[in-house]
């Protein structure tokens, strides 16, 4: 564990230089000029967890453009903000959290009074221990439904565990300096999240670890994998392992958690994604690399490539 950051400022390139080294890159503005910052941040970083109170004393507005790999999960201890992650908005307070994708942009409107109980996460870790509690593959993005219920029983038992975290870090507790627990702990806050926050791997999770793949719809799957580059289409699929459409979408659902037509596109994306990394930037394109698997509308790919790996595809080919 390492030892805290602490910021007590008026300065408002200061708090944000600081806030924004903790979170990801953001603009801070101060919508009322007559209402100074008094900022009070303090946070600690457990492993590859963050936990973080901030409290900027005036009302603010936060943005920041997305393409960060992780997720804030935000607990008000005071005050409203509003919200809006991607597409998604909210009102939140004492009762309503705020589960936040840094891979998609967030502009928040803070009261004055607004103290925050921020919880850092890598997407990483999340998609490990999703790994390890279904037995499946994640092939699909995380994404969790934006607004925390704070009042519920799953998100006072995470609130709780988030205070515990909180609670050794300040006092230097035993749990924090013992690796075997702050193995335990990692483990239970990721995985009441996962369980107790909705997403679109809840019914996954509610199922618990799925049955082996049949025989013909593994033909499907391998099918796809196999001719991915191709021009193929669910009843291309369903003729050539002889199912039904309706029995192969059921098949994929329950078995491999997405449509044939998701798995068609992530494994191409997947492809994609390889190719850019293996890439010479001086003889390789973006534009070559979609076109070679199958993607014919460049605008639609670029926004489908960032959500699954939270960076433009011209930043993968510059690695």
């Amino acid at each position: 564990m390492s030892a805290p950051v602490e910021l007590h400022s008026q300065d408002l390139d200061e708090t944000r230089d600081v806030v924004g080294a903790a979170f990801c890159p953001h603009t801070l503005e101060l919508p009322d000029r007559s209402a100074p910052l008094a900022v009070h941040y303090r946070a600690h970083q457990v492993d590859d967890i963050g936990v973080t109170v901030l409290d900027y004393g005036a009302p603010v507005r936060i943005t920041t453009r997305g393409g960060s790999d992780a997720f804030l999960v935000e607990i008000p201890l005071g005050g409203r903000s509003t919200v809006t992650n991607g597409s998604t908005s909210l009102v939140s307070d004492r009762s309503t959290g705020a589960v936040l994708s840094l891979a998609e942009p967030i502009d928040t409107i803070r009261s004055a009074g607004s103290p925050q109980l921020i919880v850092r996460l890598e997407r990483a870790a999340l998609d490990d221990q999703l790994r390890t509690l279904t037995g499946a593959e994640v092939r699909r993005p995380l994404r969790f439904t934006t607004a925390l219920d704070l009042t519920s029983p799953e998100g006072r038992s995470w609130r709780r565990l988030v205070d515990l975290v909180r609670t050794e870090a300040e006092q230097d507790g035993a749990l924090v300096h013992s690796p075997a627990a702050r193995a335990q702990l990692r483990s239970l806050l990721l995985t009441q999240l996962l369980v107790g926050q909705p997403s679109n791997y809840s019914e996954v999770l509610r199922a618990g670890e799925r049955p082996p793949v049949p025989k013909l719809l593994q033909r499907a799957v391998d099918l796809i994998q196999d001719h991915a580059a191709e021009a193929l289409t669910v009843e291309d699929v369903a003729v050539a392992t002889g199912m039904s459409v309706r029995a192969l979408q059921q098949g994929f659902r329950r078995y491999v958690g997405c449509t044939p037509t998701e798995y068609l596109r992530d494994v191409r994306l997947d492809r994609v994604h390889a190719a850019l990394r293996a890439g010479d930037p001086a003889t390789t394109t973006v534009t070559d690399a979609a076109f070679r698997w199958g993607f014919t509308h460049l605008g639609r790919f670029a926004g489908e490539y960032r959500r699954r790996f939270a960076e433009p595809p011209s930043a993968t080919l510059r690695r």
